[in-house]
């Protein structure tokens, strides 16, 4: 074989590997390469966040990677949603957020957010009913004792939840509906703070998921007046529910979960699903959620996004018959 030859195929070779790599393009390193965020759309100590932090650790482990959570409260809500919808969709910035997702749209006149377009469903990881509770030191014994003071004082009384445009919050203002009592809602960026405004006696009633409030049930400083849920939860056998109080059409339940960016590629989406699923489907990770007051779903996108289109327009009907809705 003569050198000019010799010459000519190498140099087809090189070509031809500069358009392979050319056609290719550059190598994609794995998902994930570094770490995750986990934004949470209220402050610290309510039940999104305990909620992301029961996660976050056994995601980080699934994942390979560090898994952090990050609170961005405030808006009802709203903050955090639109935060992570202008982040980046490459599944490095997660939203965890409540039933606020679906009860926004309706609730405010406008939101920084399209719930359809803007952001794609994960996972939903629990659910858990809502809780009327007084401060350990009350007075007030049950919830008919608490609207006979509530109608006797001519709209003295206070309440708070975890802010405006929350299940609890909406738990709240049926309350006002079905009962005819007026009472002050003192509004908090999120279940901590509320809470904390409660065991300062500052409020006179907090409406709340149970699971951000089941500690302090436990311990004596909250006292359960009722809950929202259809039937009374296994943790609070001695609570009744609205239905059984004579409180029609007043059920409600406070649900959590996980979103992407609108964009994120689908092989991560359904990793991440599936992972979160695995972790809450560990007997250990289940009891867990069950004694902060939540019952493990771990549905899939598909079943999360049947769930949206369903209680978007329900909480509208809400909020429209009662005239909840904030500019």
């Amino acid at each position: 074989m003569s050198t000019l030859h010799t010459r000519f195929l190498a140099a087809t070779a090189a070509i031809s590997a500069l358009l392979a790599a050319s056609l290719s393009g550059p190598a994609r390193a794995e998902y994930p390469d570094r770490a995750v965020t986990i934004v949470v759309c209220f402050a610290a100590g309510g039940a999104s966040d305990i909620v992301a932090r029961l996660i976050a650790d056994p995601l980080g482990q699934a994942l390979g990677r560090p898994v952090t959570v990050e609170n961005r409260g405030g808006g009802g809500g709203n903050i955090g949603i639109a935060a992570v919808a202008r982040a980046p969709h490459d599944g490095y910035t997660l939203l965890l957020c409540s039933s606020v997702f679906v009860v926004n749209p309706s609730l405010y006149a406008k939101v920084p957010y399209d719930p359809d377009k803007d952001l794609v469903p994960v996972v939903t990881i629990a659910s858990s009913p809502n809780v009327l509770v007084v401060a350990g030191t009350s007075e007030i014994k049950t919830l008919p004792e608490f609207i006979a003071k509530a109608k006797a004082s001519g709209g003295g009384l206070n309440w708070t939840s975890a802010g405006v445009g929350t299940t609890p919050y909406l738990a709240g203002e049926v309350l006002k509906l079905r009962t005819g009592i007026q009472m002050q809602h003192i509004p908090f960026a999120g279940a901590g703070p509320a809470s904390t405004a409660l065991l300062g006696g500052s409020v006179d009633m907090m409406s709340a998921t149970i699971g951000s409030v089941m500690g302090y049930i436990d311990g004596g400083q909250y006292r359960p007046l009722a809950q929202t849920g259809k039937e009374r939860w296994s943790s609070l056998p001695n609570v009744p529910t609205y239905g059984e109080l004579g409180i029609e059409n007043a059920e409600s339940e406070t649900f959590q979960a996980i979103w992407a960016p609108a964009g994120t590629p689908q092989p991560v989406v359904e990793r991440l699903s599936k992972e979160i699923a695995a972790i809450l489907q560990r007997p250990e990770m289940r009891e867990r959620f069950l004694k902060i007051g939540f019952a493990v779903l771990a549905e899939p996108p598909d079943a999360m996004r049947a769930r949206i289109a369903r209680e978007i327009p329900m909480y509208k009907d809400i909020i429209d018959k009662g005239g909840l809705k904030l500019n």
